[in-house]
């Protein structure tokens, strides 16, 4: 988060050095800072787009704590219990643990970094070996957080927010409660998902 504010801010100072360039150069010069100002532009809305993001991956680590997970489970074809055709990752329901909930990769800005290590036959094995084992926090059922290993094998990086669409509060995308129980159903709310005001009796 504190990267993504300096570089909005490192790149609305470059869009007005460069329309301060463009008035007190002549227009032959001129012309190269618009090039910068349109680029600038362009960046500072990329980083105004990774906000809302980075705000849930905050709540959902606040709620969940990481787990390290081997051998989940992951495709780039389409899941047969989905009816989106995306790359998935299948984690364990926390109340039943032998029920596998798939989780998309929805498509984002963010997901080619994913996408080249997911494997095909073609993937080269130290591209796969970064995210295996996976950092994971959240419930897949809701809402959940995942991440590649840094170096040294210590910390996360390249985090990523995955999500069920019943659980993004869309118009005509009712929620849903997988039958969880009401305290997971306040822990995802809480993590920033929508979900039904009680679990069913």
């Amino acid at each position: 988060m504190i990267m993504i504010v300096v570089r909005l801010i490192g790149w609305i100072a470059v869009w007005f050095a460069s329309l301060s360039l463009i008035v007190t150069t002549p227009s032959w010069v001129a012309w190269i800072f618009l090039l910068v100002l349109v680029y600038a532009t362009f960046r500072a809305a990329l980083q105004l787009a990774f906000f809302s993001p980075s705000l849930y991956i905050t709540r959902v680590l606040q709620q969940y704590p990481w787990q390290f997970l081997t051998d989940v489970p992951r495709g780039r074809n389409k899941h047969p219990q989905v009816q989106e055709d995306e790359m998935w990752f299948e984690f364990p329901n926390p109340e039943k643990p032998e029920e596998q909930v798939p989780l998309l990769f929805l498509a984002n800005m963010r997901t080619f970094w994913w996408m080249r290590r997911f494997g095909t036959t073609r993937t080269k094995p130290e591209l796969k070996a970064q995210i295996e084992p996976l950092w994971f926090a959240g419930d897949p059922r809701f809402i959940a957080v995942v991440a590649a290993t840094g170096r040294g094998g210590e910390a996360p990086k390249r985090l990523h927010l995955l999500y069920q669409r019943t659980a993004t509060g869309r118009r005509g995308i009712p929620p849903t409660d997988w039958n969880a129980s009401p305290a997971a159903l306040e822990r995802a709310r809480r993590a920033g998902a929508h979900v039904p005001d009680s679990s069913p009796q």
